[in-house]
Order: structure tokens, then C-alpha cells, then sequence
């Protein structure tokens, strides 16, 4: 799995919604490539923000359950990725932020 939430400044959201919208299955595309992952294990929510104005116009969490092969370094690169992909989209800087789930205490209902 990766949970994806992209936070877009509700300023920006109408100007990029569609283009934005247009990236979310390359995004998984590469996401399920490189965690190594299945299409049904991703899920995605793009939500308008209130966003502070001194800080990022979007900002993209992911959480994932650790693995062995999900080094940081990989992590790091997704995290470019994935900052270049939706960046590209809304045509401004984007903050990633990657959390790991503890896997004994995640519960999914599906």
C-alpha cells in the first residue's frame, strides 16, 4: 500500500484540478512500480486546503508499510518523483513527507 493525501492551497486548486487529476494514475503507475505494490493496494485523496502562505501551495503524504527492500534511499527517490510528478502538474514546489505504518497495529477495511 501506499495512502497518498495531496494538499492543494484552495487558491491554486481550480487553476491545477484537471491536470492534476490527469497525473494521479502515472503517479500510481510509478509508485506501484518502484514499492512494488498492486493497483487495489493504493489509495488517493486530493484535497483543497487552506494553505499558510509562507509555506508549500502543495504538500503530498504518503504512508506505506514498511518493508525490507523500502530503504530509505528508495524512499528518497520516490519522494523526488513523486515531488517532480505532482509539481509538474501544479506548476509549483511540493513538499513530500513519507510516514511508515506499524504493521502489527494497521487495520484496513476494504
Amino acid at each position: 500500500m501506499p495512502n497518498i493525501k495531496i494538499f492543494v492551497d484552495d487558491t491554486l486548486y481550480p487553476r491545477v484540478r484537471e491536470q492534476l487529476a490527469n497525473t494521479l494514475r502515472p503517479v500510481r503507475d510509478m509508485l506501484c512500480h518502484d514499492l512494488s505494490v498492486d493497483v487495489l493496494a493504493c489509495q488517493f485523496a486530493v484535497l483543497p486546503v487552506g494553505a499558510m502562505e509562507d509555506q508549500p501551495r502543495v504538500n503530498v503524504e504518503m504512508s506505506i508499510l514498511p518493508r525490507q527492500e523500502r530503504t530509505r534511499d528508495l524512499l528518497l527517490s520516490v519522494c523526488a518523483k513523486l515531488s517532480a510528478m505532482v509539481g509538474d502538474a501544479t506548476g509549483t514546489h511540493v513538499a513530500v513527507r513519507v510516514t511508515s505504518l506499524d504493521p502489527h497495529t494497521y487495520i484496513a477495511l476494504k
